[in-house]
């Protein structure tokens, strides 16, 4: 048996004392068009381990219990600024239970309607001859289900990328592809429109959380409970959409006493405008940053969509990406090469650190006891002259063993204002100083690149790992530099991707 103790799914609310207020330690959702309300279950509950042992809706699998490999792929809606249910695909194994108050939870056995007639989805899997033993497929259709009910990522050009998080080890993919293009033609069919009457009637702007067997999982409603549950509780441990700190439980076992979710408070989840600077908020996810930042910077949006899969890019927060400060992360060197700053918050009082100095040594940040990260600034406008090359074993879904963003303008044929920044290559992301001197004054000429390669051994003692030795990294980091100002000067830009090689030397 399970360590969870599995109640009753429709439980009275009770609310439980904490400094300054209560909590009502229940949370309330929808799934599969009913409304549910539970309690008693522990704050590092999984979605999969209570969809699959209290409902015992066992069509969502357990595969890798790490995100990786789509099997347990549910789908979560909740409504935009607009009023629209936006469907999201997420990995239900690393999702804690306290993440779905407030949302629409569809599992692959609520898709069929009245009559048992199967979502558009399911007939197109069946017509297409898109299953073979079957354990991936609850998984594939799920995420399939979500772009359709968005009506996007089906088209042929996108259906790569929106299956990218699903693995199938029977090798199926052709008949999958087929079923989801299938679906682009027809047209979409919109389905489950009730949830969003059924989420209008929930009561989701209170604190909740979920508290049982020593573990708590706090959902504050409001910045300012946010604020003032961290406060006093410091050493509780912050998440925003729990892509690492889930396989702390499945993989690590490890035993979490208190947690504070962000994706509960109004207004978290926006990207704002300030003006000089894009303001990401705290509950923001990769997915959502792609999206703002595709039109005018189209580098760093091809960079996210290789950012984890669709199910990752999801759930992930782009503030939690930052606080948790990887070496090897890929998002904090595109950041700083745009002089980005992070903002700490701690209490009523909040203060700015540029994102360059935030991370001081390897697992150590410019970040006090009882400072959160409550939003990431960026300075607004085009960037031409960003380039982000990863450099990894996989296309999708990697971890890099080098990473480069660079940026820097021409100002009279002469290169000015260099900003190069590595991932990999120290125990922190960090600018590259003797290289950008390098370049720094001089004209765009590939001279100087190459001279700037080799300052990056005044720069950095790489690590020697499985992902690449010392030497392969320097190396590697100097023909990136290289390639950098290949395509500055010849105005093309290399991919061994998409459109392929033979048409990015087309000319050359």
């Amino acid at each position: 048996m399970c360590r969870y103790c599995f109640q009753p799914m429709v439980i009275q609310p009770i609310a439980v004392a904490r400094r300054g207020g209560f909590m009502r330690r229940e949370i309330s959702f929808v799934l599969n068009g009913t409304i549910h309300h539970s309690s008693g279950c522990a704050g590092d509950m999984t979605l999969l381990d209570w969809l699959r042992y209290q409902p015992h809706l066992r069509g969502t699998k357990q595969g890798c219990g790490e995100g990786d490999c789509g099997a347990c792929t549910v789908s979560i809606a909740r409504p935009d600024a607009k009023g629209n249910l936006v469907y999201r695909p997420v990995n239900a194994c690393i999702l804690f239970m306290g993440m779905v108050n407030g949302a629409a939870i569809r599992t692959v056995e609520g898709l069929a309607t009245c009559g048992n007639q199967l979502h558009p989805v399911q007939e197109a899997m069946v017509k297409n001859d898109a299953s073979q033993c079957g354990f991936c497929t609850p998984g594939f259709v799920m995420t399939l289900y979500t772009a359709y009910q968005n009506s996007s990522g089906l088209a042929p050009e996108e259906v790569d990328d929106t299956i990218a998080g699903n693995l199938c080890r029977c090798t199926g993919y052709r008949p999958i592809v087929a079923a989801a293009a299938s679906l682009n033609d027809t047209g979409y069919e919109n389905r489950h429109n009730d949830d969003l009457d059924l989420l209008l009637g929930l009561d989701s702007g209170q604190d909740v959380c979920c508290d049982k067997d020593g573990s708590q999982f706090m959902v504050p409603a409001t910045s300012a409970s946010f604020a003032k549950l961290y406060a006093e509780h410091p050493d509780a441990t912050i998440i925003g959409g729990a892509t690492d700190v889930g396989l702390w439980v499945t993989k690590q076992h490890r035993k979490l006493e208190k947690m504070i979710w962000t994706g509960g408070v109004a207004g978290f989840d926006a990207i704002n405008d300030d003006g000089d600077f894009i303001r990401i908020n705290p509950a923001v996810t990769h997915q959502q940053l792609l999206s703002y930042v595709a039109e005018d910077l189209p580098q760093c949006a091809e960079l996210l969509r290789r950012f984890g899969a669709l199910q990752v890019r999801s759930s992930g927060t782009v503030c939690g990406n930052i606080a948790n400060a990887s070496p090897i992360g890929d998002l904090p060197p595109v950041l700083i090469s745009l002089n980005g700053a992070v903002e700490l918050t701690k209490g009523g009082t909040s203060r700015l650190v540029k994102l360059e100095n935030f991370f001081l040594d390897y697992g150590k940040q410019d970040r006090k006891v009882g400072e959160f990260v409550s939003a990431l600034l960026i300075p607004k406008g085009t960037k031409p002259n960003l380039r982000c090359y990863k450099i990894s074993k996989r296309f999708d879904q990697d971890i890099s063993a080098v990473m480069l963003a660079a940026d820097l303008e021409i100002i009279d044929g002469m290169m000015e204002g260099v900003r190069l920044a590595f991932g990999g290559m120290a125990g922190i992301p960090k600018r590259a100083s003797h290289a950008e001197a390098a370049l720094a004054g001089n004209p765009l000429d590939i001279a100087h690149f190459k001279k700037a390669g080799a300052a990056l051994a005044d720069d950095f003692t790489p690590m020697s790992d499985m992902r690449g030795s010392a030497r392969y990294r320097l190396l590697t980091a100097q023909n990136l530099l290289v390639k950098y100002g290949l395509e500055l000067i010849s105005g093309k830009q290399m991919r061994l991707a998409g459109q392929g090689l033979a048409a990015s030397l087309d000319g050359w």
